[in-house]
């Protein structure tokens, strides 16, 4: 049986919650979300969106989880 590893975005763990980095992320960009709602990503997921935004195709993750 394999195990997918998924990561989990939220903003409210991000230390760029609030700052001008929240217009240009990755998640706001493909959930046209609200503040506040999570995006949740397997690895696989997350390899494609890095490619992405390596390519200029879409805005890099700027999700920087809080310590502590």
């Amino acid at each position: 049986m394999e195990t997918t590893r998924s990561f989990t975005f939220d903003c409210e763990q991000c230390v760029m919650q609030h700052s001008d980095a929240c217009d240009d992320c990755v998640v706001t960009f493909i959930c046209s979300r609200e503040p506040g709602d999570a995006l949740v990503v397997d690895v696989g997921e997350y390899r494609a969106l890095r490619m992405l935004a390596d390519s200029g195709l879409v805005p890099e993750l700027r999700h920087r989880r809080r310590s502590g």
